[in-house]
């Protein structure tokens, strides 16, 4: 047992060395009508590297369903790719949980009547009040669960990443006031039918939900009482970017386009004046109310905005939509995530060219970056956030297998600081390697990789589960508490939980040999197939994707 313990130290301690270094350091293009190119057949790319970059994780599953294809027209079908078809066993979790069954005005409007009568309570009897937070808490975990799962099991890769993508960049923190009972329909209805679509539709479906309403004040901006926060970020984090030429006065008079523009719990409309009815507008808990309007005569980048409504949002939206700064805002952040925390801008600018030719259509400017020779080169190389590198060493190990409680996975990323929905500020996660390839960072990976290496059961039993608390802000290296949560309706758990079969995958095995000489040495004085699983996992390489 003390040898044992000493070659584990051992090479625990010479791996984190490693993980410590690995931080610190004109093609045919496919038309948008369907006929791929051949830029990734002709450049032989790796099929686990591209897999690592177009999924959340390469595994034996993906590796089939790319060679069935070919890498390009691989690349063609996730582009187009919009509704999965889950595994059953999964499929049935996702239909069983509350935000799949109930649509949210009805679960706003219960929530509402709860927290109401909490608050009638207040100072006498806390129970209500508790009960309220724990069925927001509540709600808010199925849609990381969902989220996760989908993450893990969907064959639409790409649509998964970029759904995960846009939350991030019109990013809503899950601790002011209800919107965690929100983010499920916000992700569901907002996000992710748009993720591969059109940037316009995916910019107006945010704007008209009540999460993002909710969470940047725009549900008290209202004509005499302007409130800009949303209209900042919106400008400033949503579209044209910090440096995109637009002034404080433009700010300020889009706040004034957007007066009106809120949330409605009630299912009847405010009485007004016939003339306002007329162009009165909800759907859903959305709300744009003309009592509350500006109807002024605005100027936002230059052009005139007549005061008449609703409508002026509409003309601000594609007016923003089609800006040559949102185009290249948006083009370097697509590629900062997918290709290098550096990306040229060369890259930058045909993107930003073909994004602005599309009028926004996000899957052709996803190709003209995936076909670049940028992007080839760059396999292998960009730093996994800690949602990438959890997903990936899960899809991994368990492939194949059915995952029933996503409260380890949860409490991964917490441990990480990347917690779903967890970043306090409208700016979203880093998407760059300095914010996450820290010795911290490195510490805690590997342990999460010992984890998942030995066979975590918590994955594949439903008792006992965890929901993680809200994380801080900062993306510290100290796991957070955890609260106990109601068991889920889920499918039976497995009698005998499955154990990652890495060290016995020819495709693992195959994968291992592109390693470092130093990460093989690791791997060949492993003494069990255990510590073999822990050393792949938290290898150098597996950091990267």
């Amino acid at each position: 047992m003390k040898i044992q313990f000493k070659l584990q130290h051992a090479l625990s301690a010479s791996l984190l060395i490693l993980l410590t270094a690995c931080g610190s350091q004109s093609q045919q293009h496919a038309d948008d009508n369907g006929r791929q190119g051949k830029t990734l057949t002709q450049a032989a790319v790796a099929p686990e590297q591209l897999l690592n970059r177009l999924t959340w994780g390469s595994n034996p599953s993906s590796l089939q369903a790319l060679q069935a294809v070919g890498p390009d027209r691989y690349l063609d079908q996730q582009l187009r790719a919009r509704n999965a078809v889950l595994p059953p066993a999964i499929q049935s979790q996702i239909d069983a949980m509350s935000i799949s069954r109930q649509p949210l005005p009805d679960l706003m409007r219960e929530l509402e009547a709860r927290r109401l009568a909490s608050e009638q309570q207040k100072g006498t009897d806390d129970t209500l009040r508790k009960e309220y937070q724990q069925e927001l808490t509540r709600l808010a975990r199925e849609a990381s669960t969902r989220a996760l799962l989908r993450d893990v099991y969907s064959p639409n890769q790409l649509q998964e990443q970029m759904s995960w993508f846009w939350m991030n960049h019109f990013n809503i923190h899950n601790g002011k006031a209800n919107v965690r009972a929100m983010l499920g329909d916000f992700e569901e209805q907002a996000i992710r039918p748009h993720a591969l679509g059109n940037f316009r539709d995916l910019l107006r479906a945010t704007v008209m939900h009540p999460a993002m309403l909710r969470y940047l004040d725009n549900e008290h901006n209202a004509a005499n009482r302007i409130n800009e926060n949303y209209a900042r970020e919106l400008m400033e984090l949503h579209t044209m970017g910090v440096n995109g030429g637009y002034s404080q006065k433009d700010v300020q008079e889009l706040a004034r386009v957007l007066t009106g523009v809120g949330i409605n719990l009630n299912k009847d409309a405010p009485r007004m004046k016939p003339e306002l009815e007329k162009i009165y507008v909800k759907q859903g808990l959305f709300e744009f109310n003309p009592q509350r309007h500006d109807f002024g005569e605005k100027q936002v980048l230059g052009k005139t905005i007549k005061g008449r409504g609703m409508a002026e949002l509409d003309e601000v939206l594609v007016l923003l939509s089609r800006q040559p700064a949102t185009a290249s805002f948006v083009s370097q952040k697509l590629a900062t995530f997918f290709v290098s925390d550096t990306p040229s801008k060369d890259l930058i600018d045909k993107m930003a060219q073909r994004f602005l030719q599309t009028d926004g259509d996000i899957a052709a400017t996803l190709r003209t970056m995936f076909n670049s020779q940028e992007f080839i080169a760059s396999l292998g190389k960009k730093f996994k956030d800690p949602l990438h590198y959890m997903l990936a060493s899960v899809r991994l190990a368990y492939d194949g297998n059915t995952i029933v409680n996503t409260g380890p996975m949860l409490n991964w990323l917490n441990m990480m600081g990347q917690q779903l929905n967890g970043r306090q500020t409208p700016d979203g996660y880093a998407l760059n390697e300095s914010s996450w390839a820290s010795s911290g960072q490195m510490t805690v990976r590997f342990d999460i990789a010992r984890s998942i290496a030995g066979g975590n059961p918590a994955l594949f039993r439903v008792e006992n589960q965890v929901a993680v608390q809200a994380a801080p802000a900062m993306q510290g290296m100290q796991p957070a508490s955890v609260v106990q949560a109601g068991p889920a309706t889920v499918p039976a758990a497995q009698e005998k939980p499955p154990q990652p079969a890495l060290a016995a995958s020819a495709y693992v095995k195959s994968w291992s040999t592109k390693f470092s000489p130093a990460t093989q040495t690791a791997l060949n004085q492993t003494r069990t197939a255990q510590e073999w699983n822990t050393m792949f996992l938290a290898s150098p390489e597996m950091m990267r994707r």
